[in-house]
């Protein structure tokens, strides 16, 4: 019988210099490309704009004749701001919410803040939101749509609620501006008219 207390082990330190493990050498191999490619320049229109909000979520849609949630996608939401019309005080939206998948890079929905979108609760969840619009084309046709988001925690959810608001706070504040620019030019245009030099 042997005593399993005195089994010697083989340890790296106790291995001779014939024994230690080398790893295999591995050929270094390099093949030439058959067709050589130019580097492309790739734009994503989102150059001109800054990030004002991002967050992992993953994205759903009503299907009202299912009366059932479908999942939309995975990936990040995004408050971009365009920066040439807030620099300009064009009339206009120009924040708006951007979902890209996580798995190809490619948007699900691009949302337009607007005063009339409202953020709910939704019934069960704490960590999600629901909000109508008005024209959703990511499935070809505009129609209306009822979305909601998931995020991980309730934590982040209250975050995503307090950066819409403040999204569709700023769109308000520069379509008011952009109104009044507008008004504006036009009593100008109308003085012009009637004061001949």
């Amino acid at each position: 019988m042997t005593d399993p207390e005195c089994k010697s082990t083989v340890t790296e330190s106790s291995k001779g210099p014939e024994e230690e493990d080398v790893p295999p050498a591995s050929p270094d191999v390099h093949f030439e490309p058959i067709i050589k490619l130019d580097e492309v320049e790739v734009k994503t229109f989102e150059e001109d704009e800054d990030v004002l909000f991002k967050m992992r979520a993953k994205l759903f849609r009503f299907d009202k004749p299912l009366k059932e949630w479908k999942e939309r996608g995975t990936g990040d939401v995004r408050f971009l701001q365009h920066k040439e019309t807030k620099k300009h005080n064009c009339a206009g939206v120009n924040t708006y919410l951007n979902f890209a998948s996580s798995n190809d890079l490619s948007v699900i929905d691009i949302v337009t803040f607007t005063p009339e979108m409202q953020l709910s609760p939704n019934v069960g969840s704490d960590r999600s939101w629901v909000w109508n619009v008005a024209a959703d084309i990511s499935d070809g046709e505009s129609k209306p749509e009822t979305l909601a988001i998931r995020f991980a925690n309730t934590e982040n959810a209250q975050i995503f609620k307090e950066k819409f608001l403040e999204a569709q706070k700023i769109n308000s504040d520069l379509a008011k501006k952009g109104h009044e620019v507008k008004e504006k030019d036009a009593k100008n245009e109308k003085n012009e008219d009637k004061d001949p030099e």
